[in-house]
């Protein structure tokens, strides 16, 4: 069975290696899922590469955050699944290999429709719904929520869930040829950064017609963090989930101090129940499945094919527009 295993930390060409495995076995308790498709996300490069907050793995150990898959084999005991199920794997499971053995609790089940689509449910449609429905709790139909990185798939999801709450968007993004494509999605206001904060707030407060936005989803820090605090209003709260960057999160002292704009980070550690989660879960995924819900797809590849996909991950902009989809079983 093959699996992309990562034995240290580094350059992923030199640090990973396509390996081939023993065949898992489904102990009590667990099922055997053949992967169908798994996301990669920028946070398995900062993994390998052993970044910043990134360091807290043993070695050898297998890649991939988040798949989808069908059960293939029950392990004694199990009987809320049956052979030909399909269901989302456990976050961080090692999903960049052929097949694995999961414990049955820990794996919601998934709907029919586009493997690779649905692959991005368990972690990049939680993310969107936890900042809609938990961190923009208090926003009422009409109001705004501000996010920067509006063109990844968390944004698109964002205006998608938010719309449909009756909220309006505004949009950063870095790129004017993303205007109409997100507009088409339901986005309210589009607007280009421009890399100075003073002038991208401008921008947005000409696109809200002057209201007072109290919130902001900010994946891009540095700067990115910046510009959003400048547009808010006092007591405003700037909520960051992640760092595209690559660089610590920059908020101004005078938004601090006579803002009093708050930062804080986004968890994923939501107060949802596992069996509220499912819930959260299956509703994304009938939503994926009737596009309602869609990313952009950048490429798919094989197993064979890992370390071209790894080193399309980590280019940006036009030379990487989406996401990166692995087919373990091609």
């Amino acid at each position: 069975m093959k699996a992309l295993q990562q034995n240290a930390y580094g350059a992923p060409a030199d640090v990973t290696a396509l390996v081939d495995l023993p065949e898992p076995v489904a102990k009590a308790g667990e099922i055997l899922v053949e992967v169908e498709a798994a996301a990669m996300h920028l946070a398995d490069l900062k993994f390998i590469n052993g970044d910043a907050g990134f360091r807290y793995f043993t070695f050898p150990r297998i890649c991939g955050h988040e798949g989808i898959g069908y059960v293939i084999k029950l392990g004694d005991g199990v009987t809320d699944y049956k052979v030909g199920d399909r269901v989302f794997l456990p976050i961080g499971s090692g999903t960049f290999r052929q097949r694995l053995a999961v414990p049955a609790a820990d794996c919601p089940p998934a709907t029919a429709g586009d493997a690779k689509q649905l692959a991005l449910t368990v972690i990049n449609g939680m993310t969107a719904v936890i900042l809609v429905d938990d961190y923009a709790a208090a926003l009422k139909p009409g109001d705004w929520i501000l996010q920067n990185g509006a063109n990844s798939s968390c944004g698109r999801y964002i205006i998608k869930l938010a719309h449909d709450k009756g909220l309006r968007t505004c949009n950063i993004v870095r790129r004017a040829s993303l205007i109409p494509e997100l507009k088409a999605l339901d986005a309210d206001q589009v607007i280009v950064e421009t890399g100075d904060p003073d002038k991208t707030a401008e921008l947005v407060k000409a696109a809200t017609g002057g209201v007072e936005l109290s919130i902001g989803f900010d994946c891009v820090a540095s700067t990115g963090t910046e510009t959003i605090g400048r547009c808010l209003v006092r007591d405003g709260t700037i909520v960051n989930y992640g760092y595209m960057t690559g660089k610590n999160c920059e908020v101004s002292f005078q938004d601090l101090f006579r803002k009093h704009v708050k930062l804080v980070g986004m968890s994923m550690q939501s107060p949802r129940t596992k069996d509220q989660r499912k819930v959260v879960y299956a509703k994304l995924a009938a939503m994926i499945a009737k596009g309602d819900l869609k990313a952009k797809i950048a490429a798919t590849y094989t197993l064979d094919q890992i370390q071209v996909a790894l080193a399309h991950q980590a280019k940006t902009g036009d030379d990487r527009q989406g996401k990166i989809i692995i087919l373990p079983n091609g």
